[in-house]
């Protein structure tokens, strides 16, 4: 019989905070920011649609990983080891990416392929032992100190590089030093939750029994979800809109670099200024949420994308950029976070931890393959420009596919339905 799990201290809970700081340097310089158009320019030759395929790959490898990797998760008392596997990958490729340049195509995919499958894969080891150092009544709170702190990694992340990106063009050795700042960053202020988070012990199940129980898993959770017509249609609006929010982020940087001229250091800016907004949205909207209902706030976040993505379409200058980026940050820092307000209170209670690693380790993962994917093969048949008219259409359609989804509000909060 497994011994009831000790409550984590709260040096333990920051330590398990500090991954989320470590993470962002992976994800701000690599996926987001400086590799983007060092893999654009110098490796693919200017053909962005390679981009996309390497990321709609990775996140569709994450996506098929992802009901194994759970089931991994909740079976076995080894959480900590396969995350230390998982993210000792992310941070070995992504130094590999020190290594690319021209001619290097193959070898920059897979690197990045390994590198960004260690980063999302081991998100789920790293959500799994939320229960183990929280109680249900704390989920939420120490969830979001998980999200501040992560802010916080964004925002030391873009200030270290500032100075290294100075005056650098794409192909500049600065810029490759980026990449061992990202791997450096992601090992260092990950090896707290290595060495003083400790794992609840549970009795191992055999390997062939989780690998085949995480697809039986994955195969209930369909028929169950099937059940809530409410869920369901949330979930196919989510990963409509999701997908373009995502693409997003994954070709922001690109664009401003390609179409509008940006420097490396003035992207650094720009996106300082994103993250700043974003905080500041996600803090304006949660204190709304309740009032106007999750549904409503997901509904003016996606009007708001659309806004963006439309102005985006004709914009020229870089002044009207940064002001845009403004903008898509307010937004950006409450869509997620309300669309996982949704998620809990259309889910049944019982039904909690089986929908919600639904939601976030299959359909999080899934909903990053499609647009990334368009986007970069309409860009580089016909344009940045065209391009971006494909993602104000998935906003659309997931707007549209929203408002088939209940008002549903926390209890004593106004409207509720079932």
């Amino acid at each position: 019989m497994n011994a009831p799990p000790q409550p984590a201290t709260r040096w333990q809970i920051f330590c398990w905070t500090l991954f989320d700081f470590a993470n962002t340097g992976f994800y701000v310089i690599i996926i987001t920011l400086v590799f983007p158009i060092y893999f654009k320019n110098v490796i693919a030759g200017g053909n962005e649609a390679y981009w996309g395929r390497t990321i709609s790959a990775s996140m569709l490898i994450t996506a098929v990983l992802g009901p194994f990797l759970g089931s991994v998760a909740d079976a076995t008392s080894r959480k900590k080891m396969l995350l230390a596997i998982f993210t000792g990958a992310c941070v070995i490729s992504t130094a590999g990416l020190y290594c690319t340049g021209q001619g290097t195509l193959w070898a920059a995919v897979t690197l990045l392929i390994v590198a960004n499958v260690g980063f999302e894969g081991g998100t789920v080891f790293y959500d799994a032992f939320l229960p183990e150092i929280s109680t249900q009544k704390n989920y939420a709170r120490i969830s979001g100190y998980g999200f501040a702190v992560g802010y916080l990694g964004s925002f030391a992340t873009l200030l270290i590089i500032l100075p290294i990106l100075s005056h650098a063009n794409p192909a500049s050795d600065n810029v490759r030093v980026t990449f061992l700042i990202a791997a450096a960053f992601f090992a260092f202020f990950a090896l707290p939750l290595f060495l003083f988070l400790h794992e609840h012990r549970q009795r191992p199940s055999r390997p062939e029994s989780f690998i085949l129980a995480g697809y039986e898993r994955l195969k209930n959770t369909v028929a169950h979800i099937r059940q809530y017509n409410s869920i369901e249609r949330f979930l196919v609006a989510f990963f409509v809109y999701n997908d373009s929010i995502l693409t997003v982020i994954f070709f922001s940087g690109i664009f401003a670099e390609h179409t509008l001229g940006l420097t490396l250091e003035e992207l650094v800016y720009f996106f300082l200024l994103v993250q700043g907004s974003a905080l500041l949205g996600s803090v304006a909207f949660g204190v709304v949420t309740n009032r106007l209902g999750p549904r409503q706030v997901i509904g003016v976040t996606l009007l708001i994308w659309l806004a963006v993505v439309g102005a985006a379409y004709t914009i020229q200058s870089k002044e009207a950029f940064f002001l845009l980026g403004a903008v898509a940050g307010i937004a950006l820092g409450s869509s997620q976070s309300t669309s996982r307000t949704m998620m809990a209170l259309l889910t049944p209670f019982e039904k909690r931890a089986e929908f919600f690693g639904f939601y976030d380790g299959f359909f999080g993962k899934a909903s990053a393959v499609a647009g990334p994917l368009i986007f970069g093969e309409v860009s580089h048949r016909f344009g940045q420009r065209p391009a971006i008219l494909t993602i104000g259409g998935l906003l659309a359609v997931g707007l549209l596919l929203l408002f088939r989804v209940p008002d549903v509000r926390p209890a004593g909060a106004g409207i509720v339905e079932a």
